[in-house]
């Protein structure tokens, strides 16, 4: 495979001409019955490269009708009815209708009309943000039903896989997306448009661990040795800018540096060799803006390659000279790469570095680093900040600079989900902040939970001592709850990679908000910090400080209807409804839907496809879930397997485990399974034999003893219980509430845990909860504890 080639994407941009309607100057392409390409050209050449939005212009597409009526053309399909006046495009002469639904009266657009109430998408950089910002459009809108992209002043990618600008004169290149109540379609579509979201090396789900920090090769092992010791699993080893030598031949700094620091780091290659020997992927950071120094060691030979007299003038960085690019690549990142660097950390923002219009250098960067990155059969990993629609196709996303404080926080949770709206479902945020704002271990601790909840985990901060991320630097409590946390994220991953499979195979991300499966219900609107976590789990982060007094803070929560079950205490709530759920800095809000079937890893060591795994199988429904692994390669060599989870809910609850053989899979593989709500069993069996089991009455959960199951054979675990979801368990959970408070009368505290075990109603009870004077935050745990599911 060579330097930036494209053939790890599938590539389609040529429509079948038996979907496309064209005139002289104009052309019409029939995607999907939702979705349309619109051009317009006054010298009769339209654009069949694929661009930087559109990789795919083959879709099946359905049946549709032209004709001429009235002096128009007229192209109707299902969902959309185009008008045109065969005229240079115009608001009067360029309509399409949106036809009306059910629910949705027709909509109307016209050429240059912008989409109102739209829902938002994501921006190139949180760098300084303090809390919230607008974001730009998306692709969906609350009750409206189109939006159109703009691909005129784009970029091509030529057949040798070079991005190269396209005339603009005269011309008008828009795509056209149509879709009422159907935001996973639009989604689908569009990934389908612009290229699915490759899959991220299985690693990178692991926990990063990034300080922009004056280590030195003794330091950075020793940060490393720490977190082993305390048995807190990394991942990813990001190496910021003092990898390289920061100041020129003047003293003066610079950010732009090749050349290893040979003072902080004399044996580069046994660093990185030691990180490997640690279980560690690393990145190093990339500020590529000023081109390379006459004072690199590089330098002799990219002039040499260039045929530039060496001058003393630095080689200038140009995005859009192939010739420099090969070059770059080839002399400067390729050697530290056959080295040990993994992947690179481009960090760019500026303005300029292209001597050419029309090339915006972050996504020259991008494409080149990813593409590049796929070469001797690597699966390409980058990190690099968002590039406009299409930027999806080069995860993943750092989203910048963040101000350390609660408002930057709460901004987060939405952010990253809002992003899925157009495509991007990879951002990796700086954990914890990176600068300024407030040094707040609670803040961290949240922080991290989010985190932990998200497409990526990186830790991340300034120089500042204050705000370092190592979780034993922020007090007992921060560190037992974030290493915890940690280990969780690393027990999550073959869960969180089915989801990486899900989003590529399946277009569907990662985190998205409630609306794209939910877009007819309000209360899916207003939950903006609440989001689907997967297939199986909805996440609503904490974003704001305890109750000094009850030791507890809040989220505002909507589930969508049905029953749901807390993740990490087993609570049972009933869904279509809000309410607001109060937790300890232990805990995050988490549910997973009645028959979900969540896998983690039995340990937390590691990021490979795990020899046992531990299913959470949670009651009230009938349930499947499918793990998704591989053998790690790019596309081309990709060998998967599946292993299919079934579960029939009932008196005798059937889990059936289907498991495939694979070479990269263990031969036997050691299950212990977890079910969640369920009454006290009398009996549990795996193929017929009686295995034993443990069994919390606080939490309602079942813990059956390990059992092996072999490559290509099938398990069947029979629970045998009653049959009925069990009582949330109010007794022992109401005095765990109560003993966490402080400064509380005793009488008090004894009224409230009679109120909630009474026998009353549970809406009686809740009032008489409520009419206690007492803390609210306390009474708000409590009636929680109390609603009826």
């Amino acid at each position: 495979m060579s330097i930036f080639d494209t053939s790890i994407y599938d590539m389609h941009p040529t429509a079948d001409e038996k979907y496309v309607v064209k005139g002289e100057k104009y052309r019409f392409t029939i995607l999907t019955s939702r979705m349309l390409r619109l051009e317009y050209s006054e010298s009769g050449v339209f654009e069949d490269r694929a661009t930087r939005l559109a990789f795919n212009r083959a879709f099946d597409t359905p049946f549709y009708e032209v004709y001429h009526e009235d002096g128009l053309l007229h192209i109707v399909t299902d969902y959309l009815h185009l008008t045109y006046d065969e005229k240079p495009f115009s608001a009067e002469g360029l309509q399409v209708t949106v036809k009306p639904t059910v629910r949705y009266q027709a909509q109307y657009w016209f050429y240059g009309r912008e989409m109102p109430r739209n829902l938002g998408g994501t921006v190139r950089t949180l760098d300084g943000v303090n809390g919230s910002i607008p974001l730009p459009d998306g692709l969906l809108a609350r009750t409206f039903a189109f939006k159109v992209l703009d691909d005129t002043k784009t970029i091509a990618i030529g057949e040798d896989g070079w991005p190269v600008p396209t005339s603009t004169n005269g011309r008008s290149d828009l795509y056209f997306f149509g879709y009422h109540q159907a935001p996973e379609d639009c989604i689908r579509d569009f990934y389908k448009l612009s290229g699915p979201v490759p899959l991220l090396p299985r690693y990178a789900l692991g926990n990063w661990w990034s300080r922009y920090f004056r280590y030195s090769e003794e330091s950075y092992l020793k940060l490393m040795d720490a977190f082993i010791e305390k048995d807190i699993p990394l991942a990813v080893s990001v190496v910021d800018m003092d990898w390289h030598i920061v100041k020129d031949k003047d003293g003066i700094r610079k950010w732009t540096g090749w050349t290893w620091n040979e003072e902080l780091f004399p044996d580069y290659k046994r660093f990185l060799s030691s990180l490997h020997e640690r279980g560690l992927h690393t990145a190093l950071n990339l500020h590529p803006r000023d081109g390379i120094a006459a004072d690199e060691k590089q330098y002799a030979e990219m002039c040499k390659t260039l045929g530039r007299v060496q001058n003393g003038k630095p080689v200038e960085f140009d995005a859009s000279d192939r010739e420099f690019m090969d070059a770059y690549f080839e002399k400067v990142l390729h050697p530290y790469e056959d080295d040990g660097v993994d992947f690179w950390w481009v960090d760019w923002q500026q303005a300029g570095g292209s001597k050419k219009a029309g090339y915006d250098p972050l996504f020259m960067l991008n494409h080149c680093h990813y593409t590049d990155g796929a070469r001797g059969g690597k699966r390409p990993l980058a990190f690099s900040r968002y590039a406009e629609p299409g930027s999806h196709r080069y995860p993943v996303g750092f989203s910048g600079d963040t101000v350390t404080s609660w408002e930057s926080l709460a901004f987060q949770p939405y952010f990253t989900a809002t992003a899925a709206n157009i495509g991007f479902s990879m951002w990796s945020h700086d954990i914890g902040g990176f600068k300024s704002g407030i040094r707040d271990d609670e803040l961290y601790t949240r922080w991290v939970q989010l985190g932990v909840f998200s497409p990526i985990f990186r830790l991340h901060s300034a120089p500042n001592p204050y705000i370092s991320k190592e979780p034993w630097s922020w007090g007992e409590t921060a560190e037992r709850v974030v290493s915890n946390f940690m280990r969780l994220r690393h027990r999550l991953i073959p869960y969180l990679y089915t989801m990486n499979v899900r989003n590529h195979e399946d277009g569907i991300p990662m985190i998205r908000p409630l609306y794209h499966t939910h877009m007819n219900e309000d209360a899916a609107y207003s939950s903006k910090n609440v989001y689907w976590f997967g297939s199986e789990l909805i996440a609503a982060p904490i974003t704001e400080q305890i109750d000094d007094k009850s030791r507890f803070a809040k989220a505002k929560v909507w589930l969508p209807a049905g029953i749901w079950i807390d993740f990490f205490n087993g609570h049972i709530y009933r869904g279509g409804r809000s309410f607001t759920a109060y937790r300890t800095i232990d805990e995050m809000p988490v549910f997973a839907k009645a028959g979900a079937i969540v896998p983690l890893a039995a340990s937390h060591s590691g990021t490979d496809n795990p020899e046992a795994i531990e299913l959470n199988v949670f009651g009230g429904a009938d349930g499947a879930f499918t793990l998704a692994e591989d053998n790690g390669a790019i596309k081309d060599a990709l060998v998967t397997a599946r292993t299919k989870y079934t579960f029939a809910y009932g008196e005798d609850s059937v889990l059936t485990i289907d498991a495939p053989k694979s070479d990269f899979l263990p031969t036997e593989r050691i299950y212990t399974v977890k079910f969640i709500a369920f009454t006290e069993p009398t009996l549990l069996t795996v193929n017929g034999k009686t295995v034993a089991f443990t069994y919390n009455v606080r939490t309602r959960t079942v813990v059956s003893e390990s059992f092996t199951v072999l490559a290509g054979n099938t398990a069947r675990v029979v629970l045998t219980t009653d049959g009925v979801l069990p009582q949330n368990e109010l007794n022992e959970n109401s005095l765990a509430i109560l003993r966490r408070t402080r400064t509380m009368p005793a009488l008090t505290l004894s009224a409230l845990h009679n109120a909630v075990c009474n026998d009353a109603p549970a809406s009686v009870r809740a009032a008489e909860i409520h009419d206690i004077e007492a803390n609210e935050s306390l009474k708000g745990a409590l009636i929680e504890l109390v609603a009826e599911f």
